[in-house]
């Protein structure tokens, strides 16, 4: 059992949830909470850390099978922790790795893509949406809030587990983008200027959203590269709406064309 507020592991956790450098470099991610200890894939945690409180409360140690995992004494894991109410389980994770092949495997591929998005919650929010909409993945460039940040991680409430994902070296946006439509893939921008309505579209073939930064929308080299843009109706003074929520309108609407086409 891990006694000490000194202990070296402590410390590790501690800066790991501070610091993206680190992550990067040791190629691991934080995730707290039972659900997103047990929903994780038992061969990427590469260790595991339980409060006394928890551990002690634990129904089925067969979990604890092939996993490597330590106890902590309560007050320590309340410093291990990054939350204000600690649920008495840290996973270090291994971070999955995919490239942009993984994300077009279907005939038809559903993707989202995301320019300097920059609100842990917003980038959450769309990979659960992402995932309920029946998307093949999701594409960040460079500058996107960084995946791994731990309120990231909670925000997707376990979506980071099952939705692939890339995240692209500053020089690669344009490229890539080129590269999707090569594929036969639709890039349709989010955009105030888009000449149609969103639901004039059709998405039941290869097609990817490109939805821009909070504050500033999509860069014009961007908007300017999709293959259409759309806007999304309002009424009343408003000019645009949250990021998640615009993409969450658009996956939802390319998921309601994608059933009606199967049935």
């Amino acid at each position: 059992m891990i006694t000490s507020s000194s202990n070296s592991q402590l410390k590790y956790i501690q800066q790991l949830a501070k610091k993206a450098r680190l992550r990067r470099e040791d190629k691991v991610f934080l995730v707290e909470g039972p659900r997103m200890f047990y929903e994780a894939d038992k061969k990427q945690i590469q260790k595991a850390y339980f409060s006394q409180r928890f551990f002690e409360t634990m129904e089925d140690s067969s979990v604890l099978e092939g996993i490597s995992w330590e106890v902590v004494e309560n007050s320590v894991f309340d410093k291990m922790s990054s939350t204000m109410t600690p649920q008495g389980v840290l996973c270090v994770m291994k971070q999955p790795s995919y490239c942009l092949e993984d994300l077009l495997k279907k005939e038809a591929p559903l993707l989202v893509f995301l320019e300097n998005l920059q609100d842990p919650g917003n980038m959450g929010t769309i990979f659960r949406t992402a995932e309920g909409a029946g998307a093949d993945g999701i594409i960040m460039t460079a500058n996107c809030v960084d995946i791994y940040n731990p309120k990231t991680i909670r925000s997707t409430m376990g979506s980071i587990y099952r939705m692939p994902f890339i995240c692209l070296q500053e020089e690669e946006t344009q490229e890539v983008l080129k590269l999707l439509k090569t594929r036969g893939i639709v890039t349709c921008a989010a955009h105030l200027k888009g000449e149609n309505a969103y639901d004039q579209e059709a998405y039941t073939q290869g097609t990817a959203f490109l939805i821009g930064n909070e504050g500033n929308g999509l860069t014009d080299q961007t908007a300017e590269a999709a293959s259409l843009k759309v806007r999304i109706p309002m009424e009343g003074k408003l000019e645009s709406l949250n990021a998640s929520v615009a993409a969450s309108i658009l996956l939802y609407e390319a998921y309601r064309q994608r059933r009606n086409s199967r049935s």
